[in-house]
């Protein structure tokens, strides 16, 4: 902004101070993954985060559903009761909120405000319907679509955790198609990672997020040049 530039800003000191709060809170553009459960969406996550811990902060989400084993409140989710959360969202205090295999999930406007109040750039772990609910708000978010090799190799990562039972299991699967076929839709993500071998999804994300987002274009040359 030059010196002589001039912001407009609506008529009335509380629709400044709305105004000039929303600049404030508006920040960098969030960057969100999805995927079907397995598709190794949250390995990715781990591994930016990792790597540029002062760049990126992860969204803690919220969920109803039961620890698994060496999960901590706080850290992996936020654990809950369903009458909590549900009284959490009837206040608005939700940007998006998703029922999977009978437990709720979503994410809080408070845990995307501590990041982004960190100078951060917000990443979130989120369903196909709080991709369709965070698309209607103002946050403007970089979409990334993470895509199993195949429903079998899916099917058999599931397998592997041996955390649920086959019931719920196939109901996961069930889900993974539909998050596949929304996946695939054009406009609905800005890209689309397929990860069957996680170095090269790994690169062709951190090839999305430089291009998209000049500051880490900026720390990642920085990098290679040292």
């Amino acid at each position: 902004m030059t010196e002589n530039s001039v912001v407009k800003i609506p008529n009335g000191i509380t629709n400044f101070a709305k105004f000039f709060s929303k600049m404030v809170q508006k920040g960098p553009r969030p960057l969100v993954l999805c995927g079907p459960s397995g598709s190794g969406k949250s390995t990715l996550l781990k591994r930016l985060l990792k790597e540029f811990p002062d760049k990126f902060g992860f969204s803690v989400s919220h969920t109803t559903r039961a620890p698994r084993p060496g999960e901590k409140d706080g850290i992996h989710y936020h654990f809950t009761d369903k009458n909590e959360m549900m009284a959490a969202v009837e206040k608005g205090d939700f940007i998006e909120t998703a029922t999977f295999s009978g437990n709720m999930y979503g994410t809080s406007k408070h845990a995307v405000e501590q990041v982004r109040r960190t100078g951060k750039i917000c990443v979130l772990d989120i369903e196909m319907e709080g991709v369709k609910q965070i698309k209607q708000t103002d946050l403007d978010p970089l979409l990334v679509f993470v895509m199993p090799p195949s429903i079998e190799e899916l099917e058999r990562r599931l397998r592997a955790r041996n955390t649920e039972q086959e019931e719920a299991l196939q109901k996961r699967l069930e889900t993974a198609r539909r998050e596949i076929e929304f996946g695939q839709q054009p406009g609905n993500f800005h890209t689309i990672i397929l990860n069957d071998n996680l170095d090269k999804a790994y690169s062709e994300l951190s090839e999305f997020i430089t291009q998209n987002i000049p500051e880490k274009a900026e720390e990642s040359n920085s990098i290679n040049e040292n």
